[in-house]
């Protein structure tokens, strides 16, 4: 093995030998997010010069659910538990040499525009090679989108000493009931989203309430402008 597979085997197995992890499900109606996205991509880039994707709303989504569930992003260290007052979230980046994970840090003061950058540079620096080991340690959450490459659903594996991952997935259109119509049938576009958590940390009941909050801030993203 390359030394950077040697290592990613190491912390894999670190994950999975120390951690009580579980992983729950919930799902997502893209809708909204979809809609704001193909109204403002061409003046958000025009005026930021970067694209608008998907991971600058979850990544401010995640932020939000952070603050509410402050375990989720503790670690342990020792008998204790350390918090963080604070969100660097760790993005899941491939490349040909292996899957990477560089550090948005201080995601809780950026705007939508500049989480976007900051994931553009990183995943820059990860294509040509230019990661440090400093761009890649740190991490306080990590997001992993398995979506891009047509993943369905998945349990994604702990990234230690971080107590929770999330996983986004492909979007698919699905029927499900209609949220202006209940009890009426809609095709929408659906996203399964999995959360997999330290349960030595976090509770089943904070794991279930942070994926709502989540999946509430993507379906209703003004939430994410009033901080609700």
């Amino acid at each position: 093995m390359t030394k950077l597979r040697a290592r990613i085997a190491e912390r894999l197995v670190m994950a999975k030998n120390t951690a009580a992890m579980l992983t729950t499900f919930n799902e997502c109606d893209m809708t909204e997010v979809m809609r704001l996205r193909a109204e403002h991509k061409e003046s958000f880039e025009k005026r930021h010069g970067v694209g608008l994707g998907f991971m600058g709303f979850f990544v401010k989504a995640v932020v939000s659910a952070l603050e509410k569930y402050p375990r989720v992003n503790a670690s342990i260290v020792g008998e204790d538990i350390e918090f963080h007052d604070f969100v660097d979230v760790s993005v899941a980046v491939g490349t040909d040499k292996g899957l990477v994970v560089p550090v948005v840090r201080n995601a809780h003061a950026m705007t939508i525009a500049q989480v976007e950058q900051g994931i553009k540079d990183l995943a820059l620096k990860a294509r040509d090679g230019k990661l440090t080991v400093d761009d890649m340690t740190g991490g306080t959450f990590t997001i992993t989108n398995g979506g891009i490459y047509g993943s369905l659903m998945s349990t994604p594996i702990l990234n230690p000493p971080q107590s929770g991952i999330l996983g986004m997935h492909a979007i698919k259109n699905r029927a499900v009931e209609c949220p202006k119509d209940p009890g009426q049938v809609a095709i929408r576009p659906m996203m399964y989203l999995a959360l997999s958590y330290d349960h030595r940390i976090v509770d089943g009941a904070e794991a279930v309430g942070f994926l709502v909050q989540v999946k509430n801030a993507i379906e209703k993203p003004e939430r994410l402008l009033l901080g609700v």
